[in-house]
């Protein structure tokens, strides 16, 4: 159940509704292979329309910035080379050129795969919140935008079951926890402080990457009345167009201090921009209430001795580094439990995934025996034609109980082998001492 696909033309599998997965992430490819096979919305509609047209039974696109994956359920064996040619086109890439990077895993492997993506065990910074939701916004957009029957029972549940494993693991583990960013650490130095950031007013002093990553971490939060400043007016403005802030003038820039709970410096200044006489300056008598200095520039923005002010909270990037390094190593800590959950998890589901070769069988099985029942029953009742309507409705529910105590013990143990990862023999005998070759085959 966990062997992986050998090449794009493998047949589906043995079990016709064994989920496949075949794509590309990080860890298989550069960026600059991996940007060409992003799918926007649109794009993973025309691409899930595309398959379901040549023949997947269920299809589901799950593309973030970090992978694209095609997961593929029922249907003709030709199906996961279709979805590698659409790859290769997005791409602009041969299929031999996109082949390289491909991965595949085929049933257990599969869920394998998802259940440690949705845990975030896959991702580039474990631990990372946003991929839980990709998911379940690429479930959701198969069964909205494309067509609710494009997700079948094999998906249906697979991604189910992952959403659950990875909100289990969020809390069972610490694999989520703390920042793993350095804009992730400033804003948790900035709850220690002030609480919710919600309302909180912000100055933004530089307008570089370093500046974009902290400003949209505090604008989510919910921070508002943000100031930008740079020495370019153009950046500065353009960088407070992405959360309705506002731009100063850097020469004025201080003069905000008084209006603003966290400050942000992040310039290319080859000196202090800011020291313990200039924030007196900017401030006479010092700060009213608490005010959070974080200098994520390097050489540093901020002079140590402003730290020495009362009300005044600087960090510099080498404390949101420690932060976010004591934060990963208790996430790394939390890998081998996850890794735990993940595999349990992926137990349960082939449990389930080989208990729909039963399904079949067992269908097959009883109405083999309901025929057999009917047609004798009626022989017998023609010959006791002398008994009344009671008596002949006494007979057809004697004759149903004792058909449905016959089959019932060997129904539930095939099951239960099933379940096991045994029923594959069983599946083949029972079909062989009940007659019902071939009659289940492709069905599921």
């Amino acid at each position: 159940m966990t062997a992986s696909l050998g090449s794009a033309d493998s047949p589906l599998g043995a079990v016709a509704s064994s989920p496949t997965v075949l794509g590309v992430s990080h860890h298989t490819a550069p960026v600059e292979v991996r940007e060409r096979m992003v799918f926007s919305r649109e794009e993973a509609r025309e691409a899930m329309t595309a398959l379901a047209h040549d023949g997947a039974a269920e299809v589901v696109v799950l593309t973030t910035c970090n992978r694209t994956e095609f997961y593929l359920a029922g249907g003709h064996a030709g199906v996961p080379a279709v979805a590698e040619r659409l790859l290769a086109e997005r791409a602009g890439m041969s299929r031999e050129e996109v082949a390289c990077h491909l991965y595949r895993h085929h049933a257990g492997a599969a869920a394998e795969h998802l259940f440690r993506v949705t845990s975030s065990l896959d991702s580039m910074i474990v631990g990372e919140a946003q991929i839980q939701g990709q998911v379940k916004a690429a479930l959701r957009d198969a069964r909205e935008i494309v067509s609710p029957r494009v997700v079948g029972p094999v998906l249906g549940r697979l991604f189910e079951h992952a959403a659950a494993v990875g909100g289990r693991v969020r809390t069972e583990t610490d694999l989520g926890e703390g920042a793993a960013s350095v804009a992730s650490a400033a804003v948790q130095l900035a709850r220690k402080i002030f609480g919710s950031l919600a309302g909180r007013r912000a100055l933004v002093v530089g307008a570089g990457e370093m500046s974009k990553l902290a400003l949209t971490a505090f604008a989510a939060e919910g921070v508002r009345d943000i100031a930008v400043a740079n020495r370019s007016g153009v950046a500065a403005a353009e960088l407070a167009r992405r959360v309705d802030g506002r731009a100063v003038d850097y020469g004025a820039v201080w003069s905000e201090l008084d209006r603003v709970d966290i400050v942000v410096t992040a310039t290319g200044a080859p000196h202090r921009i800011l020291d313990a006489e200039r924030l007196r300056g900017a401030l006479p008598g010092g700060p009213r209430r608490p005010i959070l200095l974080l200098d994520i520039a390097l050489p540093r923005d901020v002079d140590a001795s402003v730290a020495e002010l009362e009300n005044v909270f600087l960090y510099d990037i080498d404390d949101l580094q420690q932060i976010v390094g004591d934060n990963l190593e208790r996430r790394r800590s939390a890998i081998p439990r996850a890794e735990r959950i993940v595999a349990e998890e992926v137990a349960r589901y082939e449990e389930w995934l080989a208990s729909l070769d039963v399904v079949p069988v067992v269908r097959s099985i009883r109405s083999r025996a309901e025929d057999l029942r009917a047609v004798e029953t009626e022989r017998a009742l023609a010959r006791l034609a002398h008994l009344d309507p009671s008596d002949r409705a006494e007979v057809e529910r004697l004759t149903r109980q004792l058909l449905a105590k016959l089959i019932h013990d060997p129904t539930v143990r095939l099951k239960e082998a099933a379940g096991n990862g045994g029923g594959a023999a069983l599946v083949e005998a029972a079909r062989y001492l009940f007659g019902v070759e071939g009659e289940a085959e492709g069905n599921g």
